[in-house]
């Protein structure tokens, strides 16, 4: 792995070698200056050379063990990774678990042992006898609307879920209300792995502070959507770059909003 940017660079900086989990952590570390009560909302996702978030439905194929690396970074470092319902039965997610080599970093910041998943879902079409639901290492969050099914609710509380219901007032998920919502439980490093649909929304909402996407070096064609898919913006927002890293070909580029 290389780092190409930002300059000035040093001639260790060109060197071809593997990044250890402190460098990479101080790397991509969250703002240390956030106002009280404020989150910042990092999503991180990967894109082919043609623009697909996946392949035949999964990301993994798009990936590298380098831009594994990096999630697994992103997730030691966030207080919660927000995902949407479709990425969570099409990705089969699981709980979030304790990272040994994040352990110190995590309590020195007040930090729990891992992040809390949080899951945006309008009507709950959720399988709640998963681990993520019934297994995790803290408990995991869903957030749905007021008109949420009352018995798909009911459902993720019995399965040991934590739901809240006030991100929205109609059948659907207000998105605006996600980052300020789970900062008010003391959860601001916030992560985001999409899907396309929630990322979209997100970005729309304009509360979307950083985006770090993984550029593979492949190109998939078909019709797996870009790594966002929503509501258009009025005037394209501007981000600005913050640091590349170059490995086997494959681009890890970092941007913060303008």
């Amino acid at each position: 792995m290389r780092r190409l940017f930002p300059s000035p660079l040093s001639p260790a900086d060109l060197d071809d070698r593997e990044w250890g989990p402190a460098e990479l952590a101080d790397l991509y570390a969250y703002p240390a200056d956030l106002p009280a009560g404020t989150a910042w909302l990092r999503a991180n996702m990967v894109s082919s050379l043609d623009g697909a978030a996946h392949h035949e439905g999964r990301s993994q194929p798009l990936s590298s063990a380098a831009d594994m690396r990096i999630f697994g970074t992103l997730r030691g470092l966030a207080d919660a990774v927000v995902v949407g319902a479709e990425t969570v039965r099409q990705e089969g997610y699981r709980p979030a678990r304790a990272r040994e080599v994040f352990a110190a970093r995590r309590a020195a910041l007040g930090q729990g042992p891992a992040p809390v998943i949080a899951v945006v879902s309008a009507g709950l079409d959720l399988d709640f006898s998963l681990p993520l639901f019934t297994a995790p290492l803290v408990p995991t969050i869903v957030l749905t609307g007021a008109d949420a099914p009352a018995e798909r609710v009911a459902a993720a509380r019995a399965a040991g879920a934590e739901v809240l219901v006030v991100a929205g007032e109609g059948p659907g998920v207000d998105v605006a209300r996600v980052p300020g919502l789970l900062a008010g439980r003391g959860l601001t490093r916030l992560l985001t792995e999409g899907g396309p649909r929630l990322l979209g929304q997100f970005a729309a909402a304009g509360v979307l502070d950083e985006m770090c996407l993984s550029l593979a070096p492949v190109v998939a064609t078909g019709t797996a959507p870009r790594i966002m898919a929503g509501p258009p913006l009025a005037v394209p927002e501007r981000f600005a770059l913050g640091s590349v890293l170059e490995d086997g070909g494959f681009l890890f580029t970092r941007y913060s909003r303008v």
